[in-house]
């Protein structure tokens, strides 16, 4: 009876790994997405309803896809982080949107982010993402810094003229945030703040050569560098599998050699061995 299980664990291991599957869990994930998007506008009611029903299938059936997990992977499942999500989003779409959870409604659309786990370029992706946040951590801090130094300044040089943009810390701030991004900065702010200070490109230049072009540059710098790291980690791997195999592969080969040899030596012997004469047999009658 064991065998009978571990062979059926085994075939759906087998399953739920396969591509096919994935491209299956994919495609599903790809619908649910239309029909998501789909129910945003004001369609007919009987629509509607075919709608809700074909997203309720798909929602039993990444449940199904998650039993089949559990079932096939046992302890394994909860291992990785990205069955878990799974699990989670999962869990949150079977659960009634409404009374207190109608908000769950909303939440929903989270299922498509189950793309990250099912496709590994996506996955890639964000696990390179995860990778550059302490150095994002790092550039963060710098840019909060800027922000607020400038701030600061800004709101003692301009607040006088410009109480709507440099009224006071929070104003300046946001203020600069929409100079960093480079949104109307001219025309909106800094040359209706020129127009009373003249001097006042010499604080909104330097802060848009630091944030803009320097700063945020350095965000797509480490980002970068993560996808660089991750794709060479994933090389060292492939490497060191292909050489642990290579090795294996010789270890085998000497093992054959020396047994052919050992074979050899066996036939060269027998070979060399003189004959064993018979004796005569004797005579009877005598």
């Amino acid at each position: 009876m064991s065998d009978t299980r571990t062979g059926l664990r085994g075939r759906l291991d087998t399953l739920v790994e396969s591509a096919p599957f994935r491209h299956f869990i994919t495609g599903l994930i790809l619908l649910n997405a239309v029909i998501l998007g789909l129910e945003t506008y004001p369609l007919p009611a009987p629509f509607l309803g075919a709608l809700m029903i074909a997203d309720t299938i798909i929602v039993y059936l990444f449940a199904i896809e998650i039993l089949l997990k559990l079932y096939a992977w046992r302890a394994k499942f909860f291992r990785s982080g990205w069955n878990w999500f799974d699990l989670v989003v999962v869990t949150i779409s079977l659960i009634p949107a409404a009374g207190p959870f109608a908000v769950l409604r909303a939440l929903r659309v989270l299922r498509l982010f189950r793309l990250f786990s099912v496709v590994p370029e996506m996955r890639r992706v964000v696990m390179a993402l995860g990778r550059a946040i302490p150095g994002m951590g790092s550039i963060m801090m710098v840019l909060c810094l800027i922000f607020y130094v400038g701030a600061v300044m800004s709101a003692k040089l301009f607040s006088d003229t410009h109480p709507e943009f440099f009224g006071d810390l929070g104003a300046a701030a946001f203020t600069l945030f929409q100079v960093m991004t480079l949104e109307s900065w001219s025309m909106g702010v800094a040359r209706p703040v020129i127009s009373e200070h003249p001097l006042a490109w010499m604080f909104f230049v330097p802060f848009i050569i630091l944030t803009s072009f320097a700063v945020l540059n350095m965000f797509i710098a480490v980002i970068v560098d993560s996808l660089q790291a991750k794709h060479f980690d994933e090389e060292s791997e492939r490497q060191a599998k292909a050489t642990d195999e290579r090795t294996l592969l010789l270890e085998e080969v000497r093992s054959m050699k020396t047994e052919i040899a050992e074979l050899k030596a066996l036939m060269l012997a027998s070979q060399a061995q003189p004959p064993r004469k018979r004796p005569k047999a004797t005579d009877s009658s005598e």
